[in-house]
């Protein structure tokens, strides 16, 4: 295993605005060996940014010394691949086609995916969609994008986020094998179960098809998304969960998707104090 920043930890990460190189800079500075990267909607990295400008970030990377195990987007909340509307989910297939390009012209072969959301947590105005039809509707995108992915030797990696789908370890270990591609598999995130189950009991049923693991911290008594917090001042078994993930044959890059809060004014030393703390936790 190896430890990554999530692009989304910087200042800015979540517009992508960020210098990318700069933020490379920054993660390999406060600790950590690499840096997951992140495709916006505006910024270096959008799903139509030239194979060329990938090629080229990629040997920046390489040039300081930083790994880049993962790529990351953001952009399904706002285009829900099992929405309701055709045009929709029209559009999350275009966004999940071009960003696996994107992912492989930079030469990592791991892209986070949202298969699709009932709702979404931080947007009261967001559509609902039925359990059921969220289900059938995330599994046709998924068989869909296993195509390109395929195409472009990148691995799919479904994540488990607060979208009220794919709440069970059983029924995510049945949704993977459903999509039945090898190009399609688990993003992993410890934190994002703590609130009602125990990662523990997730990675021993999903075991190897979990590709990519993200690690946050979390006060289970909060309830609310106010409960995430910096690694270790949570109550998430992290350090069991990864120790767990070790034995079942787990190799990939641990990432932290921790963000920094309105008393954390000092970026380098937030930066610092997570990656200290992850390499805590490493097992």
């Amino acid at each position: 295993m190896f430890t990554q920043a999530s692009y989304w930890a910087f200042r800015d990460g979540f517009t992508g605005r960020r210098s990318v190189v700069e933020t490379m800079r920054l993660a390999r500075q406060a600790g950590f060996d690499g840096l997951e990267l992140a495709v916006s909607g505006e910024g270096e990295l959008t799903p139509d940014t030239p194979a060329a400008e990938c090629r080229g970030l990629a040997r920046e990377a390489k040039a300081l010394g930083v790994r880049l195990g993962s790529v990351a987007t953001g952009l399904f909340w706002g285009a829900n691949p099992a929405s309701a509307d055709k045009a929709v989910r029209a559009r999350a297939l275009e966004i999940g086609r071009k960003s696996l390009a994107v992912t492989a012209a930079l030469g990592v072969r791991h892209l986070l995916v949202l298969p699709g959301h009932v709702d979404v947590f931080f947007d009261p105005k967001a559509e609902v969609v039925p359990y059921d039809e969220c289900y059938r509707r995330a599994l046709a995108f998924c068989r869909s994008l296993a195509r390109a992915a395929e195409k472009a030797g990148v691995t799919a990696c479904v994540e488990n986020v607060w979208n009220k789908f794919l709440l069970s370890p059983l029924e995510f270990r049945r949704f993977i094998r459903e999509v039945g591609s090898r190009r399609v598999a688990v993003y992993f995130d410890v934190g994002n179960v703590w609130q009602y189950g125990y990662p523990q009991h997730w990675i021993k049923v999903l075991g190897r098809a979990i590709q990519r693991v993200h690690v946050k911290d979390y006060k289970r008594a909060v309830g609310t998304a106010d409960g995430f917090c910096q690694l270790l001042d949570g109550d998430v078994p992290l350090k069991e969960s990864l120790a767990l993930l070790a034995k079942v044959g787990y190799k990939g890059p641990v990432t932290a998707e921790v963000f920094a809060g309105r008393l954390d004014t000092d970026e380098a030393a937030f930066l610092r104090m997570t990656a200290d703390r992850l390499w805590r936790i490493m097992p």
